[in-house]
């Protein structure tokens, strides 16, 4: 088994970045299906349908990365990037995990990013809902003679 290291920040920045690619993919394919029920508009007028737009585009948003976390570890863009997430024994977040892990990163972009740059002083590289939940982000190492 070759060694892993914990993600700098940066990496896990760029692969955050690269994840509003398919974000926005699957929020266009999402709104797309809606349009039959929203007599063709892309977005609905103010009010409760509005509301209920925002709630399904957030319920995309959150099942991306509850779903991508739970099935393999990894997002579009951590694969790219080749990072990881895992708990502390070494297997992907179970759904609750990856549920906590997703409500609780929100509290850290949403506290002026501080939960973020955590990773600059936690000797793991941990952000606050890696340390809430019990994971970490790793690197994944090249395999020799693989491209």
């Amino acid at each position: 088994m070759l060694p892993t290291y914990p993600a700098p920040l940066w990496k896990r920045l760029a692969a955050a970045l690269y994840d509003l690619l398919p974000l926005a993919a699957l929020m266009m394919v999402g709104t797309a299906l809606l349009l039959p029920l929203t007599g063709g508009a892309a977005m609905p007028h103010l009010g409760l349908t509005h509301f209920a737009y925002q709630l399904f585009v957030f319920a995309l948003i959150a099942g991306y990365y509850i779903w991508s976390w739970h099935r393999g570890g990894q997002t579009i863009g951590m694969r790219a990037w080749r990072l990881r997430v895992q708990t502390q024994s070494g297997s992907n977040p179970d759904i609750r995990t990856a549920c906590l892990r997703f409500a609780c990163s929100l509290v850290s972009v949403f506290a002026m990013g501080l939960g973020l740059i955590w990773a600059l002083f936690d000797s793991r590289r941990r952000m606050w809902h890696d340390r809430w939940t019990g994971t970490e982000v790793i690197v994944i190492p090249k395999l020799c003679g693989r491209a």
